[in-house]
């Protein structure tokens, strides 16, 4: 059943509350945040520290070569040669570390913007329409996956997928942290009854935080098996054109994610087939509908 936009689809469902990480610079903590772009020169895995060659830090320092700690997920996804953009935290005792790490090589970035907007333009043109109902084609996009990767919804092209939104800092059990779980069930199910042409994606709901680093532990953490399994994340303007196309409500109210919840399966030729909103439905449920 076509819901009539956003709103109307989300009068029928429940919103939750994600808390949102504080943005301040500096923050409540006595951190201090700076904007840092520079190439990666060497990638120290095991000790989580990444080398860089950046340009000046306006307000704090100017170009040099330094090395600084990072996240496990971040010293995961980035290699010696790539262009990074990041936050650099610097703590009351001086120390500094890199966080919300993000590709910048121009490459990656046009494709991510001619991907944008597409999709815009997509969603703009399809206006009250623009929610695709059971029957329906997904729309195209261009994002960034756990790895760091550019990756085109072409890669999917021939294959079932199930998919959904989250939000990897999502605190309640019963939202984003459950249907991770259900997806790795019928990730698991889906195996053990042989069906072999599917995949699984996860679009975050909250792309100024969950970068390809934060999605990369996220995914690790819980032992998934990304063979099959991609998390994705990109600019803000493409999250939401894909929220709306999917019918999922997702907005920042005095500092907390308010969102919906959709789990869809889409068959070979990019055709929406089932889809469950909430968080009540049974991975076996999805598994039986799709083709072996």
């Amino acid at each position: 059943m076509r819901a009539n936009g956003w709103f109307a689809l989300g009068a029928a469902l429940a919103l939750a509350g994600c808390a949102k990480a504080p943005a301040n610079r500096p923050d409540a903590s006595g951190d201090t945040h700076y904007a840092l772009t520079g190439q990666v020169v060497a990638v120290d895995a095991a000790h989580g520290h990444l080398t860089v060659a950046h340009e000046a830090v306006p307000g704090l320092m100017g170009a040099m070569t330094m090395e600084f700690p990072v996240a496990p997920g971040d010293a995961a996804t980035v290699h010696a040669g790539e262009r990074i953009k990041a936050d650099l935290i610097k703590d009351a005792a001086g120390h500094a570390r890199l966080e919300k790490i993000w590709p910048d090589d121009q490459g990656g970035q046009n494709a991510i913007a001619e991907g944008a907007r597409k999709l815009r333009e997509d969603t703009h043109d399809r206006g009250n329409g623009a929610y695709r109902d059971l029957g329906e084609t997904i729309p195209g996009f261009t994002l960034w996956d756990q790895d760091g990767e550019v990756v085109q919804s072409g890669r999917f092209q021939g294959k079932q997928i199930m998919l959904n939104f989250i939000y990897t800092h999502c605190p309640f059990a019963d939202m984003c942290p459950l249907s991770t779980h259900k997806m790795i069930e019928a990730q698991q199910q889906a195996k053990a009854a042989g069906v072999k042409n599917i995949e699984f994606v996860s679009f975050t709901l909250d792309p100024a935080n969950d970068t390809p680093g934060v999605l990369h532990d996220y995914a690790s953490s819980r032992n998934i098996d990304t063979s099959n399994f991609t998390f994705l994340t990109g600019p803000e303007a493409a999250i939401r054109d894909l929220l709306t196309q999917f019918g999922v409500i997702a907005d920042f109210q005095d500092g907390v994610l308010k969102h919906t919840l959709a789990t869809l399966l889409v068959d070979e030729k990019g055709r929406i087939i089932w889809r469950a909103d909430g968080s009540e439905w049974d991975p076996k449920d999805f598994v039986a509908r799709m083709r072996k």
